[in-house]
Order: C-alpha cells, then structure tokens, then sequence
C-alpha cells in the first residue's frame, strides 16, 4: 500500500475515534452510563498522538510509520465502537473478544519497532509479550481506578472478568509476539 492510502487510512482512523469518543462524551445516552467516557475522551486522542510525536521528536528524517500508527489507534477505536454500538453490554463475548483481537494489535504494533531493530527472534518475542503483559495490567489498575472500584454492579464481577481479560489479552499477546517472532527469524535468515 502506497503512503498516500496509509495516510488516509491513519487519518480516517483516528477521525472515526474522535468522532466516536465526541459522541460518548456529548449524546447523553444510557450505554455510556458507567464507561468513564469522560477519561476515555481525554486519555485516548492523548495515545493517538504518541506515534507521531515520538517520530517528530526522534525520527522524522525516516519515513512516517504508518501502519505502526494504525495498530497502535486501532484498539483504542475498537473499545469506543463497542461502546458506541453498546456491544459490550448486549453481546456476551464482545469483551472477550475485544481483548484478544486488541491486544494482538497492539502488541504487533510495538512489535514495527522491534522489527526495525536486530535483536534476536527470541528476544523480539519476549519483548513483546512483556510488552503486552505490561500494558494489559496498567489498563486493568486503569479501569479499577475508572469504574469498577465505585460501581458495585462492577465491582462484584470485576474479580472473575478482571482474570478472563488478562488471559485473553496475555493469548492475543502472544500470538502477536510468535507472528514477530517469526518475521524477525525470516529476516535474520535473509
């Protein structure tokens, strides 16, 4: 795919996130009740622009990571569309679902910058299963902090729901971080 379609894909994402977390915040609807929109608003525009800062401030003089970009943005619009679409309160394994495929993303974004490197297979596998591990943790205190320690609807399900999601992101993780693994063998390998 050519810059000028990776460009209007990134684009069209992180509008199409905007757009969503806008509606979140403003539409006043019962689906939102209890989401932490409000942080969501601020936190996740905040994560679409570390890519491009971190390129501006350090690597500007390389080409712009597009596809880095997309998958980093691309979990932060599925969790908002699930929302939007009130997915995870209407479909039982939307949440499930939604922590595998995001963190596979996630963690293969993480992996473009891992495979710009020449670090070792192995090490580039375990880089981003920490990675992923990691991340998936911070966002669990995140969502304690956000709606479920206050809400004991939330909090009484949190326990069990809180060791499901970390599976599934920990399995999404590491089925990213064996796909790394495996391109950055083949490219070891050339």
């Amino acid at each position: 795919m050519n810059d000028r379609r990776l460009l209007a894909l990134d684009l069209a994402v992180k509008a199409a996130l905007v757009a969503l977390l806008l509606f979140g915040a403003f539409s006043g609807l019962e689906r939102f009740e209890g989401k932490a929109m409000a942080g969501r608003a601020l936190v996740y525009p905040l994560a679409a622009l570390v890519v491009p800062a971190v390129w501006w401030l350090w690597f500007r003089r390389t080409r712009y990571p597009y596809a880095l970009d997309v998958l980093v943005v691309a979990p932060f619009l599925i969790d908002t569309a699930g929302n939007a679409l009130d997915l995870y309160d209407t479909v039982t394994w939307w949440d499930d679902a939604n922590h595998l495929v995001n963190w596979f993303l996630l963690v293969l974004g993480f992996g473009q910058v891992l495979l710009r490197t020449r670090l070792a297979p192995a090490v580039v596998f375990g880089l981003a299963v920490g990675f992923g591990a990691t991340t998936h943790i911070l966002w669990e205190i995140g969502e304690y902090l956000a709606f479920i320690r206050d809400n004991p609807d939330e909090f009484r399900t949190a326990y069990t729901d809180t060791i499901g999601d970390l599976a599934l992101s920990l399995a999404g993780s590491v089925l990213a971080a064996g796909a790394l693994g495996l391109w950055a063998r083949r490219r070891s390998s050339l």
